[in-house]
């Protein structure tokens, strides 16, 4: 971008080194000082996590107060970054304003409590035929993290608009991330958990309600669709 001058001339103005949207660097803060609160004062990461017992006894909090809740600073540290790379797309796409920061955070926790429900559905199918734990915890904000990824492959398909679910991106996206999840998950090779089990399907979840989701979300923000408004725009390719 360029701004004029006393000269007349114009010259490149500079781009801020490091732009990632307040919603964004005010989720990633939330993350890190939960985690540094809860290290602090020594709580058990078992009072916030979802769980199969909790959920037993109706107690339905944890499918949010898991998000928020995370091992070592090495899982909330990788999530933070997931966050930064796929969250700042969706926040810009949202909007910066009050409607649009508002939806970015909803989608986070809408996205965050899907892949928890869809996980725990899982859980229980596995359990009842007899091949799934009896007890099961899950915390950290991958599902979440994840819904980003998932809305970020249709706007990279959409070249910073919402594209179609079919494009050949988001197609490549999805199977990448289901492939890379199953055999982190499988083989217990994922960085930053220190050989604990890694809920990887929740991760894959969360993958596909960000995919779905961020329609509505589109919708509810006032953004078009890029196969949509291409038609009436002469700089679309």
């Amino acid at each position: 971008m360029t701004e004029p001058f006393e000269d007349g001339l114009a010259r490149p103005r500079a781009e801020p080194l490091f732009n990632v949207p307040w919603t964004v660097l005010a989720l990633v803060g939330v993350l890190i000082g939960a985690h540094a609160a809860r290290t602090g004062l020594r709580i058990d990461p078992d009072t916030f996590a979802l769980t199969s017992e909790t959920l037993a006894a109706g107690r339905w909090s944890g499918l949010m107060s898991h998000l928020f809740v995370h091992g070592s600073w090495a899982h909330v540290l990788m999530n933070s970054i997931f966050i930064v790379a796929f969250g700042t797309p969706v926040a810009r796409f949202l909007g910066s304003g009050a409607r649009g920061s508002s939806l970015f955070l909803t989608f986070f926790l809408v996205c965050g409590v899907a892949a928890g429900l869809a996980f725990a559905g899982l859980m229980e199918i596995l359990h009842t035929v007899g091949v799934g734990p009896p007890y099961w915890a899950m915390i950290g904000a991958s599902g979440a993290a994840s819904g980003f990824m998932g809305a970020a492959a249709r706007l990279i398909e959409g070249r910073g608009r919402l594209g179609p679910i079919g494009g050949r991106t988001v197609w490549g996206m999805t199977i990448g991330w289901i492939l890379v999840n199953a055999v982190l998950g499988l083989t217990g090779l994922t960085p930053g958990t220190a050989g604990a089990p890694v809920a990887w399907e929740a991760h894959i979840f969360g993958y596909f309600a960000g995919l779905l989701l961020i329609g509505p979300f589109a919708h509810l923000a006032g953004v078009r669709q890029a196969w949509r408004s291409r038609r009436d725009d002469p700089l679309a390719p």
